[in-house]
């Protein structure tokens, strides 16, 4: 008897032991990867809107959730690598940021049983990545950074009065760049604008590119490019010394006076939305049933400099005197 009653008390002991290790599993955090395509102050903001909406939804870091980061420094030659090494990671969900990571993702994760959310991406559509702006695809939806572009080209218009014509630099390379440039030429008719585009391949090109538009555009928009952002400092210096002002997509720029004003989209909020699509994944609904999100017109945000307005010896229209949009 009293053997088995000494059993009994194994068995009870390894029973509560097993229930502890299960518990302690079932607390582990889950694991989200984090795909990046360089260090830039729009991507990274993306990822904090990101990782907010994730903690809002309940998964905090450290505790429910942790995160593996990488980027590839914008060379497209090193995403498959970066992807396979997250992958081997086994995580939860990746969170993919741009449009060149976002496609190269969807090819290596296919079939993998990992779901993944874009964000940065101006067109999943036009990119292959979702097969409509009502559905998302197998395992794949996400957040775009879609410009209002009737909106950029109204504010356009009061920033710089009279301007008629439109130039636009784009990468030919970038699906981003090409589907925003078709959404351009669609709005420019009905904003009174003549387009003017100029492709940009290589950061070497930019100032003769750039240079080429003097005399054809009164406006340049930037675009929220992976090639020529990372280059506005040059792009800025270009139009400058062409005489035409600049509008781009990051604030970032205006806050530092590299360039007059921005509309641009708030990547804090593109981030978020993505991560509010991450939560509902991690939940349980399918990437399929959650089409992309879009940018209302209240997540875009204009800002003028000063020193970039006069730099271009341009005035702040009297019109924005009460905007609370003017920095120094």
């Amino acid at each position: 008897m009293t053997g088995k009653i000494s059993l009994w008390l194994r068995g009870v002991a390894a029973a509560g032991a097993l229930a502890i290790g299960l518990g302690a599993a079932a607390a582990d955090p889950i694991r989200i990867g984090i795909a990046n395509f360089g260090e830039h102050p729009q991507l990274n903001t993306a990822i904090a809107g990101f990782k907010q909406a994730l903690a809002e939804g309940g998964y905090v870091e450290g505790k429910d959730v942790v995160y593996s980061e990488s980027h590839t420094n914008f060379d497209a030659s090193l995403v498959p690598q970066m992807i396979a090494k997250l992958q081997a990671e086994r995580p939860a969900l990746v969170y993919t940021v741009t449009t060149p990571v976002s496609q190269i993702a969807k090819k290596a994760l296919a079939g993998s049983g990992i779901p993944i959310v874009f964000s940065a991406v101006t067109d999943p559509v036009a990119a292959k990545l979702v097969p409509s702006w009502e559905a998302g695809d197998e395992g794949m939806t996400g957040a775009t950074d879609l410009q209002d572009v009737a909106a950029v080209m109204e504010f356009a218009g009061k920033l710089v009065p009279g301007a008629k014509r439109w130039g636009q630099p784009y990468n030919p390379g970038e699906a981003n760049d090409v589907a925003l440039l078709d959404k351009v030429k669609e709005a420019a008719p009905g904003a009174g604008f003549e387009v003017v585009e100029v492709g940009v391949d290589n950061v070497n090109d930019i100032q003769q590119r750039i240079a080429s538009l003097a005399g054809k555009a009164d406006v340049i928009y930037t675009p929220a490019s992976n090639l020529l952002q990372p280059a506005i400092a040059a792009v800025s210096a270009a139009a400058r010394q062409a005489g035409i002002p600049i509008i781009n997509s990051d604030d970032g720029a205006v806050s530092d006076g590299v360039v007059p004003a921005s509309f641009a989209v708030n990547y804090q909020q593109v981030g978020i939305n993505a991560g509010k699509i991450a939560v509902e994944i991690l939940k349980g609904a399918d990437p399929k049933s959650i089409p992309p999100f879009r940018p209302a017109y209240e997540d875009h945000a204009p800002r003028i400099s000063k020193k970039g307005m006069a730099a271009f010896g341009l005035e702040i229209p009297e019109e924005f005197a009460d905007c609370g949009c003017i920095v120094e």
